[in-house]
């Protein structure tokens, strides 16, 4: 487990590759959404929203208004030209820029292990409305696939593995976490998936060393493994794994 500090550098770090993330990290099935957020939900905060790819499967499932905070204005910058028209805040977990009982969901995609869960959950129950829900999801990739394993073994070289493995604990005055896990693919080519690697916090805080190291072991990879060499398109198999719980009330 990282500590506080490091933590917070790895997060701070996406300001600096905020496009590269925008291009190469993978969306959400929609079928997250549809179980993340209530179909009674009106008004929902996309909390650590990044660059807004949860933010447009928000937007595009239709009849939600959708507000965006993130805590890196790079990524909000890349957030309103991919999801023009969101109201964003600079803001984090641990201090919301909304009022209380503002929102009838809030949403947090790939972020939940960069916040302080004894002062963000009492503020996350603040700006939710009595009843709200709280939905997390985070890809995985699905290393049940040998190439896939191969990879995360390369990147394993610059952090530990599975930074969210088990389902969160979240405290009251949330109640009992339920959970899904959705299997699905990104496409993307051999390029994109060198732009993937460069876009985690562990290769962007690296020595130079280090980081043409682990770019070089990829290629080689990309090069010689017979289900990638000579490939235009690859398919990334990951894993969602989706939980909600709801405030009391």
């Amino acid at each position: 487990m990282k500590n506080r500090s490091s933590m917070t550098e790895h997060a701070l770090s996406f300001d600096r590759a905020a496009a590269v993330y925008a291009a190469t990290r993978p969306s959400y099935p929609s079928a997250a959404v549809d179980w993340l957020v209530p179909e009674t939900a009106e008004r929902v905060l996309d909390l650590a929203a990044g660059t807004g790819k949860l933010t447009r499967l928000l937007v595009d499932r239709g009849g939600l208004e959708v507000v965006a905070v993130d805590p890196s204005p790079n990524m909000l910058g890349e957030l309103h030209v991919h999801v023009p028209g969101v109201p964003t805040f600079v803001g984090t977990a641990e201090d919301l820029p909304l009022p209380d009982n503002a929102v009838d969901a809030v949403t947090v995609a790939q972020a939940w292990h960069w916040v302080d869960p004894a002062a963000a959950v009492p503020e996350i129950a603040r700006v939710l409305r009595p009843g709200g829900t709280l939905g997390l999801v985070w890809n995985s990739r699905d290393e049940s696939v040998a190439w896939v394993a191969e990879f995360g073994d390369i990147l394993a070289r610059l952090h530990e593995r599975d930074e969210q493995e088990v389902a969160p604990h979240i405290s009251a005055p949330f109640g009992p976490v339920e959970s899904l896990r959705i299997p699905w693919q990104q496409t993307l080519t051999a390029a994109g998936l060198l732009d993937l690697v460069r876009s985690r916090s562990y290769f962007i805080t690296a020595t130079p060393e280090q980081q043409a190291d682990v770019l070089g072991a990829v290629g080689d990879l990309l090069a010689g493994h017979p289900e990638l060499a000579g490939r235009e398109n690859i398919e990334l198999p990951y894993l969602a794994d989706c939980f909600r719980t709801r405030l009391a009330g």
